[in-house]
């Protein structure tokens, strides 16, 4: 089953995790020593991120390490850009209004 990624970032947990993996890979037992809660909690966010496909996973021996996958994080930041260049352009109109009535207090 493919979830959503971005219903997977909503949670604060799984937005947790994505940081502490991003440099480096991890076991899911170092990953579930960072957070107040089971392991069995923390490998069911660490399956719906994989599901996702924001996970990299690497078995060294008996081990599994995750690492983020950069490639699908830039998939999410340029379905941003579009709304990033909206806010962009509201905030430049909203700094000329400013101007404009800082520009009329002082007689300019």
């Amino acid at each position: 089953m493919k979830r959503d990624i971005f219903q997977a970032i909503a949670d604060p947990t799984r937005r947790a995790i994505l940081v502490l993996i991003a440099s480096n890979a991890l076991t899911p037992n170092t990953i579930a020593e960072q957070f107040n809660t089971t392991r069995q909690a923390v490998s069911k966010h660490i399956k719906i991120l994989n599901e996702c496909e924001l996970l990299n996973e690497t078995k060294m021996g008996r081990e599994i390490y995750y690492q983020l996958k950069i490639d699908k994080m830039k998939e999410i930041d340029q379905w941003l850009e579009q709304f990033k260049q909206i806010w962009e352009s509201r905030f430049s109109q909203l700094d000329q209004v400013l101007m404009n009535l800082k520009s009329k207090e002082n007689g300019i």
